[in-house]
């Protein structure tokens, strides 16, 4: 541990934006998995629902500064060509 004290708050305050940075990203994980499965399935409707739901938590997490703006671009547009193969 450092013994300045600006160090001792960096490293406090590093600690817990990876803690917020990793829920965040956990929970990008989640509704890109309910994307896959709903794709999987076959069902367009819930595909497109899905999609909806992933964009936004994609778009929250670049405002929140946990992924990086065209991380978030590729990742969405990868969804739409995906769900737009259901038709």
């Amino acid at each position: 541990m450092a013994n300045i004290k600006s160090q001792i708050k960096r490293v406090k305050t590093n600690a817990k934006r990876t803690e917020r940075n990793r829920a965040h990203k956990s929970e990008l994980r989640t509704w890109i998995r309910k994307f896959k499965t709903a794709h999987s399935s076959g069902d367009a409707e819930a595909t497109q629902q899905a999609l909806r739901d992933a964009s936004r938590k994609l778009d929250k997490a670049v405002t929140k500064g946990v992924l990086h703006k065209n991380q978030a671009a590729n990742k969405k547009s990868a969804m739409a060509k995906q769900a737009a193969e259901l038709g």
